[in-house]
């Protein structure tokens, strides 16, 4: 974003006028890398705010760069609005749009589903990448653009975080060889994006990281934006548990997969398993070698 503010206040007034003040903060828990709060405004609104150490900014910048194009697609899951960010004495923030969920309607899944097939189907790049470099959590994510999504895969995604795993002490000899086994073949383990063009992901696509709006339908908060093939926001959908099958036969009904994408889902996993390596520690590491062992 172009305009840095040196108080929330600032973004306050610049949004909802100069009228409206911040009249107190409510925090929220739950948040592992920044500190977030609600501000209560005079006009009787709110908003919503994430600070950070002072030299975190580029967290915020990241994020603000990837909601803004989350929003620009048609028919894609609504995001929270970027109202600004900036820095002050001790911190940095991001003040975004306050979405107060009420409960989900009938059809959450089936319409959640049917919105991330229109979020991938109508953003789309002829080059996978981002424009700048991001963040996957707290670990930065490496983008820039590539022509082939395979080559970056295997270069931005594998190739960055078992490099960052093997100079952490956290990945030995033979975890570091089976990943750079698949990385050799990975030519033949995945396929290229839909008519040579990349979708726009989310990118970090977890229950966490979704939330019920005001409208009752689902709303993604804290991408890790960037464009790639499809499998692999719905590969992430599935890490944890995964989404109600409501979710997957409504995404299948607007844009089908390719068959072989459960052969595939894996894989695209073991990119955030390493990451989880990466960031947590060593209770991940039997998660990686069980995924990098099917597909060495």
């Amino acid at each position: 974003m172009s305009s840095l503010y040196s108080a929330p206040d600032q973004i306050i007034t610049r949004i909802f006028g100069s009228s409206v003040f911040i009249t107190g903060e409510t925090g929220v828990g739950g948040g592992c890398i920044n500190d977030t709060g609600i501000l209560n405004l005079s006009n009787g609104q709110k908003a919503f705010i994430k600070r950070n150490s002072k030299n975190k900014l580029d967290l915020f910048e990241r994020e603000a760069e990837g909601l803004q194009a989350l929003k620009k697609i048609k028919g894609a899951p609504r995001v929270p609005q970027v109202f600004g960010l900036g820095q002050d004495n001790s911190f940095s923030f991001l003040v975004l749009e306050y979405l107060e969920a009420v409960p989900k309607i009938k059809d959450f899944w089936k319409i959640f589903g049917y919105e991330m097939a229109e979020l991938h189907r109508n953003g789309r790049n002829r080059e996978s990448g981002f424009f700048h470099d991001n963040h996957i959590g707290a670990t930065p994510q490496l983008n820039g653009t590539m022509p082939s999504w395979v080559d970056f895969f295997r270069e931005k995604r594998l190739g960055f975080q078992i490099k960052l795993a093997r100079d952490k002490g956290l990945a030995n000899r033979s975890m570091t060889a089976l990943v750079e086994r698949i990385m050799t073949r990975l030519d033949s383990l995945l396929i290229e994006p839909d008519e040579g063009q990349a979708s726009l992901l989310h990118g970090d696509l977890w229950s966490g990281n979704f939330i019920e709006g005001p409208d009752g339908k689902a709303c993604i908060i804290d991408p890790a934006a960037h464009y790639g093939h499809r499998e692999a926001d719905l590969a992430m959908t599935e890490l944890f548990g995964g989404f109600s099958s409501g979710f997957y036969s409504s995404y299948n009904e607007a844009w089908p997969l390719d068959p072989g994408y459960p052969q595939r889902k894996d894989l695209y996993n073991l990119y955030h398993m390493l990451n989880h390596l990466n960031l947590f520690g060593m209770s991940y590491a039997s998660s990686v070698l069980s995924i990098a062992r099917r597909y060495a």
